[in-house]
């Protein structure tokens, strides 16, 4: 059966594309464009009520019966433990995956990200802001290449979904403030998971559809009232 994917090109929205390409699931790619406000459609907001891609649904869940799910990280796991791969079953090296996916989820996605915004798509530049999500990307970037000085991947000797979910918001540290050639653990873990086909493959879904830079509307939908408003 095709898994439905419902997401953008985004570091979230492609964790999940990487993934479905390491396992070989076929899928069917639903584009959830976020400048547009696809995201509060209300058949999508079944899927995903937090209104954020990526989401799927998997017509054959645990139960046989239809699956949805939003959040990449949830998703990540289930698909991990649904085909096998890429989150150990020992239980030492399994929570030390895990360990490093939610540090993803928890601060360096939502750090890097906060970075990004006051650095590049603030209309103003907010010293207080620029200069701490700065200088937090940078302390995450030096723990991550800490941790890559000490084992080959995050969870250890082996790629897993920590790894899928870092590497997509490591693309562009440049944009982050953080200068890539400082860090050559981090370096080497980078360039080795970008030489992957299934990497290679899942940064250019729903890449065509994106462009760069936002107008007015999308602006305002993204970081404006609109996303605040009640639907």
């Amino acid at each position: 059966m095709t898994l439905e994917l419902y997401s953008w090109a985004t570091p979230n929205g492609h964790k999940i594309h990487i993934m479905l390409e390491e396992l070989g699931v076929p899928y069917k790619v639903h584009a959830i464009n976020i400048g547009a406000g696809d995201q509060f459609e209300p058949d999508f907001l079944k899927i995903s009520p937090n209104n954020k891609m990526p989401a799927i649904v998997d017509p054959d869940g645990p139960d046989g019966k239809p699956l949805s799910l939003f959040e990449s990280g949830a998703i990540l796991i289930y698909l991990a433990e649904k085909h096998g791969k890429l989150l150990p079953s020992e239980p030492r090296s399994r929570y030390t995956a895990l360990q490093w996916l939610m540090w993803q989820m928890g601060g360096l996605g939502p750090m890097l990200g906060q970075a990004h915004h006051f650095r590049n798509y603030a209309p103003e530049r907010i010293d207080y802001a620029y200069n701490r999500y700065t200088n937090e990307a940078r302390r995450l970037y030096r723990v991550l290449d800490q941790r890559l000085g000490e084992t080959p991947y995050l969870a250890g000797d082996d790629y897993s979904i920590a790894d899928i979910a870092a590497w997509p918001w490591t693309r562009f540290p440049d944009r982050q403030g953080v200068e890539r050639d400082e860090l050559p653990n981090f370096k080497r873990w980078f360039d080795g998971i970008a030489e992957r086909p299934a990497v290679q493959r899942g940064v250019k879904v729903l890449e065509e559809l994106r462009s760069e830079g936002f107008d007015a509307k999308a602006r305002d939908i993204l970081f404006g009232a609109g996303q605040y408003a009640r639907r």
